[in-house]
């Protein structure tokens, strides 16, 4: 019996959950690391980590490890693997590359493309032919991870990610994977809930991602019992014989399994994503044992005859502008459903702000973190009895602010922070000339350049000098005291060091890499000031919201759109308040569409329009971006000279049917918006995602060129992480 080294692959946070599955897998001696576990097993083993693991994402078996000091030494060492052994000459693969070196290989695509060529080269010298490639689905794929000089090449048994259960329609993107979901359902203590017959309900049940997997682990149902596609399929030494006795064996432990299921309930308000629930339920033969109900969250209650279960939920996350106030009501509301409904159940919920956990006024057990996709998250886990309930207070900011107001008036600029005003005395001598050589209005003034005053400074010139400051929330080993004592010092000084009245000062707090939080609506003033760029006016606003309507690190790429604009098709997608639409107008574009999902956006984009006498054809399309690009690319029918993505790093907002990750997402949104490009046109894409990894070798047919450097301002260039941009065309 041969023993094969393994590694299953996992989201982050997950690793220990992995490794218990492991175990009850029958697997000895796990050793969890970050991202993943390694193990050893026998072929049997792989297969049944492959069909069973509910949480792994790959499986990978390992079939060689090297150093490499070279570009060569890749090859070379990739070669001297017999692929006869594992891969027809007639046959398909594909290579996915991780990782980097920037002495050896700092392109993921350009390693993927020498993996490639040992492999074909052999295979040629040997067989007189190569075999093709398929990157969807290919007979075996190859993994290569480099880390340093080490470089770890295996077969993906997987051959796609796990989490696909076979089971969802393409064209239906979940708000989760489904390996998070399990991990979720496990950290809760669904498997002991489910044994004792306690039921499970979902009141916010999208797509039905939650019952569905509470229902295969309730009923023993193997996760991957309905794909028809693993990597090992047309691996040469694939034992088929051996894999269809586990299927059979897994079919008839579901069979049992289906038997003992408790009552699993799924709600949703919206009807569309309740078909979608019903269409998934049904594909999995699992319509007798999952009960789909159209609800609000406020009618969510068990049937008197449900025994006292589990409630769980992936509630909307409400990032977007103007929904942080209505999506805090919802939780609220949800609080109040589980207090009157729900009382002697335990419930587990995943929420990206902890405020708005707050607002469920339930207390929990310690959170537990776990990562939708590049977005951190925390598992509450609740016991719904009367001794945890308490009545929410004051939104933690409006607390913070009021703090920082009551020691703001203690404080005065002659005994603040003399080493902050000089270092902004000393800022503003340089980059004020430069400005005004530059004829720039609006420019960040400082950033954190001393660590003990962390805040952003922006200077916003129109017929008043207006200050925008942001406090970049202090980590918890800072005294909170001290950190608003620092801010209320900056805030003194000032007023003091630019000469301007203190109600020309504006003060937010931002939270470091949340989510898109500049959509937070933070007041309600309606207050709108004009300033100029580039010859254009457009319209801010300093107190209603996080951000002020113009992004002032993208402003050279709004300058070089307008340089271009000329006689150009010009598309905005994510177009926010549309100031890149208003470039490329007043640079006299043919024609523009702007495209984003909110009102509040669109409206403000009409009013930059209307500010700067701009009329023809320059449409504002309400949409959901992800869905519109996808739909027009299919369409092939628009086309663009020009084109500026610049999407969220996340965003999970109700109005969408799936959430959005930039760096899961990335090359689906980059490919169907390169599909809409006229065969000269340009695509400029953005993100302000500071861990951002542009998967190059997903984008092998588009010319690709990194210009973030050549796009970040004089005023942004103390963070070269500031923002990411590429240059694609066809």
């Amino acid at each position: 019996m041969k023993i094969y080294p393994l590694f299953a692959t996992t989201p982050k946070a997950m690793e220990m959950i992995l490794t218990d599955e492991l175990i009850s897998l029958g697997v000895k001696n796990p050793k969890p690391t970050v991202a993943g576990v390694a193990f050893e097993g026998d072929l049997a083993t792989a297969y049944r980590v492959c069909l069973w693991s509910r949480t792994a994402n790959r499986v990978l078996l390992s079939l060689s490890q090297f150093t490499i000091t070279s570009q060569h030494d890749l090859y070379t060492h990739v070669k001297a693997v017999n692929w006869a052994e594992h891969l027809a000459p007639d046959a398909s693969f594909a290579v996915t590359f991780t990782g980097k070196n920037s002495q050896i290989i700092n392109n993921t695509h350009f390693g993927a493309l020498k993996v490639k060529d040992a492999i074909v080269d052999q295979m040629r010298e040997n067989f007189g032919q190569r075999p093709n490639i398929d990157t969807e689905r290919p007979a075996i794929r190859v993994n290569v991870h480099l880390h340093g000089e080490n470089a770890q090449l295996s077969l993906d048994l997987s051959g796609e990610s796990l989490h696909k259960r076979g089971i969802r329609e393409i064209s239906i993107a979940a708000p989760m994977k489904e390996n998070l979901a399990a991990a979720l359902l496990l950290r809760a203590g669904w498997v002991k809930i489910a044994a004792e017959n306690g039921a499970l309900i979902d009141p916010m049940c999208g797509s039905g991602t939650l019952v569905l997997e509470a229902a295969m682990i309730a009923s023993d149902y193997a996760p991957g019992l309905l794909r028809d596609y693993y990597g090992f399929l047309g691996w040469k030494q694939h034992d088929a014989s051996l894999w269809e006795r586990l299927l059979e064996e897994a079919t008839e432990r579901k069979a049992i399994g289906l038997k003992k299921c408790p009552v699993i309930v799924g709600f949703d308000k919206n009807r569309v994503t309740i078909n979608s629930a019903l269409l998934h339920v049904e594909n999995a033969g699992l319509q007798d044992k999952i009960h789909l109900e159209r609800r609000d969250i406020a009618e969510a209650s068990p049937a008197a005859s449900w025994a006292t279960g589990l409630v769980v939920c992936n509630p909307p996350y409400g990032e977007r502008l103007g929904e942080k106030e209505e999506t805090a009501l919802l939780y609220e509301t949800f609080g109040n459903t589980l207090k009157a409904n729900f009382q002697g159940w335990q419930a587990a919920i995943i929420i990206s702000d902890p405020e708005l956990g707050f607002r469920l006024g339930i207390r929990s057990h310690k959170p537990i973190t776990f990562f939708n996709g590049a977005l951190e998250c925390k598992l509450l886990r609740l016991q719904i009895i009367e001794s945890q309930f308490f009545i929410p207070k004051a939104h933690t900011q409006d607390q913070r602010l009021a703090q920082i107001n009551q020691i703001r008036q203690e404080l005065n600029s002659t005994e603040a922070a003399p080493m902050f005003a000089n270092r902004l005395r000393k800022n503003l001598k340089s980059l004020s000339k430069w400005a005004k050589q530059q004829g720039v209005d609006c420019y960040r003034l400082y950033d954190a350049d001393l660590p003990e005053y962390a805040v952003a400074i922006d200077v916003y010139q129109g017929e008043k000098r207006w200050v925008h400051v942001q406090e970049y929330e202090p980590p918890k080993s800072v005294d909170a005291h001290k950190a608003v004592q620092r801010l209320a010092a900056v805030l003194a000084e000032i007023p003091a060091v630019l000469n301007i009245p203190r109600e020309q000062i504006f003060l937010k707090v931002r939270r470091k890499q949340k989510n898109t939080e500049q959509y937070q609506k933070q007041n309600d003033t309606a207050n709108f000031h004009v300033v100029q760029e580039g010859g254009c006016q457009l319209w801010v606003n300093f107190e209603d919201y996080l951000d002020t309507g113009l992004f002032l690190d993208h402003r050279p790429l709004r300058l070089l759109i307008q340089q271009q604009a000329p006689g150009k098709r010009f598309l905005n997608l994510f177009a926010y308040t549309g100031t890149a639409t208003v470039h490329a107008a007043m640079g006299g574009a043919a024609a523009t569409v702007s495209v984003d999902m909110s009102n509040t956006y669109l409206a403000w984009a009409k009013r930059n329009l209307s500010l700067n006498h701009i009329t023809g054809d320059h449409q504002l399309l309400q949409a959901n971006c992800v869905e519109w690009l996808a739909h027009q690319a299919a369409q092939k029918i628009m086309q663009f000279d020009l084109i500026f993505l610049d999407p969220p790093t996340f965003s999970n907002s109700k109005r969408m049917e799936a959430e959005f990750d930039v760096q899961r997402d990335h090359i689906a949104l980059i490919n169907h918006a390169a599909a809409l490009l006229a065969p000269a046109g340009v695509l400029y894409f953005s993100t302000n995602f500071r861990k951002f990894d542009l998967d190059t070798a997903a984008l092998s047919e588009l010319h690709v060129e990194d210009i973030s450097v050549k796009t970040i301002p004089h005023d942004f260039a103390r963070d070269l992480k500031t923002h990411y941009c590429w240059r694609i065309s066809r």
